[in-house]
C-alpha cells in the first residue's frame, strides 16, 4: 500500500472519530493561510468544538486529503463524517445561517448516543 492510500485509510479514521474535524495549513492557534484563518474564525465565532490536522506537517496527508474528497483545495470540514467544503462554501454556509444546523444535527446525534 503506497504512503498516500495509508493515509487515506487514517483521513477515513479521524473522520468517523471526530464529529468535526478541519484539515487545514497551521493549526487552530496560528493559521498558516488566510483561508484556514477564515473558517477558525467562523468556527471559533460560533463556539463549535472542532479539531484540525495540519497538512503542511506531512506531504502524503496533504495530496491524500485532496485525492480523499476529491476538492483540490485546502482547507477542508468535515462534520459528521460528510465533508461540507472548503473556505469559500463554509463562508457562504454561516452567512445563510446553515453552517449552525449542519453542527446542530451532528452535535444533537452525538449528545444523545452517550
Amino acid at each position: 500500500m503506497s504512503e498516500i492510500e495509508q493515509a487515506k485509510k487514517v483521513i477515513e479514521e479521524e473522520i468517523k472519530e471526530n464529529p468535526i474535524i478541519l484539515y487545514m495549513k497551521g493549526s487552530k492557534l496560528m493559521p498558516q493561510c488566510g483561508f484556514s484563518a477564515r473558517v477558525v474564525q467562523i468556527l471559533n465565532r460560533l463556539e463549535i468544538p472542532y479539531v484540525t490536522r495540519n497538512v503542511l506537517e506531512d506531504d502524503n496527508l496533504r495530496q491524500a486529503i485532496k485525492e480523499f474528497s476529491d476538492w483540490p483545495t485546502i482547507p477542508q470540514l468535515y462534520i459528521g463524517g460528510e465533508f461540507i467544503g472548503g473556505c469559500d462554501i463554509i463562508m457562504d454556509l454561516q452567512e445563510q445561517g446553515e453552517l449552525e444546523k449542519i453542527v446542530g444535527t451532528v452535535l444533537k446525534s452525538d449528545l444523545s448516543d452517550t
